[in-house]
């Protein structure tokens, strides 16, 4: 039996939501100023089962691997940049170490299907593959490699629960993975692979034509072995995008807020909440990906990053940013002074929410 038939994910307690609210109308300002922010903070009220819930250990996931379509020279970059790139984050050199220490999150670094053998201090070695098949010639990956892959991200999030963590993002690291975020996409939402494909880390025209046609050729050639969520994550996703789709499954069931990145991020997001709907209520948006797909999965999954900073990084960058919005969010409930020690009174308010 797989692990997904073991999953129960909690609905969000609805009592401390609505009680966060009333208090969060309470507070020292106009009914509704906050906007968004109160919205953050009611929300993470009914993950956490607290009227005044705060996220004091917040934890970054980046989950690692290499991708088989390489092979069809749909990128400048070479494979093994991934590699690369990887190490310099255990030595702490890339935007995501500097985002997560100036926001004081732990990260961790996960090699879950890494071309080769790499090494680097603090590393978590959970590989399942060395990288992809080619889905431009059939299935990315074998049944039990993609279970595999979403249970190292699902145990991630369990783990992180019992550390303590408060406050979950996820991110990934590996050169082609938005040639497979694009192909997924347009798997679950039969959208053109021209409308839902970018330019990733950086190719011309002529480069942009190529990896749509290799995105069009995956889908046909996978078509009749794609019925539903995990088949199409099996045949034109990548260990990354699966190690991150279960990582969401795992922070809802283990009642943790979880930020969502960029434009793989939200694929994988979109393929967690097409397989447990009740997932999204967990998840956080935070940044607006440039990638010309984010907005279509944003739309499927019905979650829009509230951050447009024509980021196109990856890594998880988009996460300590939203962790600091919502420590602000949650500040602002539990620190504001009342109407009353305002010397307010509610009637002269207007709710302009």
């Amino acid at each position: 039996m797989s692990f997904l038939q073991q999953i129960t994910i909690p609905p969000l307690d609805q009592t401390a939501m609505h009680l966060a609210r009333i208090y969060n109308d309470s507070r020292l300002k106009p009914l509704g100023a906050l906007g968004k922010l109160e919205d953050l903070a009611v929300q993470i009220a009914g993950i956490t089962q607290a009227i005044m819930p705060r996220c004091p250990t917040k934890r970054m996931v980046v989950f690692a691997a290499d991708n088989g379509v390489l092979q069809e020279g749909i990128t400048p970059v070479p494979q093994a940049f991934t590699a690369s790139q990887t190490v310099s984050m255990t030595r702490g050199l890339c935007g995501i170490n500097v985002l997560c220490r100036h926001t004081g999150a732990e990260l961790q670094v996960v090699d879950v299907g890494v071309a080769q053998d790499i090494q680097g201090e603090g590393l978590i070695h959970r590989k399942i593959a060395y990288g992809t098949r080619n889905m431009a010639q059939g299935p990315a990956m074998e049944e039990e490699e993609l279970l595999a892959a979403m249970k190292v991200g699902y145990d991630m999030a369990l783990q992180a629960q019992k550390d303590g963590i408060t406050l979950l993002g996820v991110g990934e690291m590996g050169i082609g993975n938005t040639s497979t975020s694009s192909a997924v996409l347009a798997a679950f939402t039969g959208e053109d692979p021209e409308r839902v494909t970018g330019r990733g880390a950086g190719i011309d025209d002529e480069g942009l034509a190529k990896k749509v046609a290799v995105i069009r050729r995956a889908l046909e050639v996978n078509a009749a072995a794609m019925t539903d969520t995990l088949s199409i994550l099996r045949c034109v996703g990548g260990l990354d995008i699966a190690a991150m789709t279960g990582c969401y499954i795992g922070s809802a069931q283990a009642g943790l807020p979880v930020v969502v990145d960029g434009f793989i991020a939200i694929v994988a997001a979109l393929a967690a909440f097409r397989l447990f709907p009740e997932v999204r209520d967990y998840m956080i948006p935070s940044h607006v990906s440039q990638e010309p797909g984010y907005a279509l999965a944003a739309e499927a999954l019905g979650l829009m990053g509230p951050l447009n900073l024509d980021m196109r990084l990856g890594e998880g960058s988009g996460c300590p940013l939203m962790f600091q919005i919502i420590d602000s969010a949650l500040a602002l409930h539990a620190e504001m002074a009342s109407l009353e020690e305002g010397s307010l009174q509610e009637d002269v308010l207007v709710d302009i929410r």
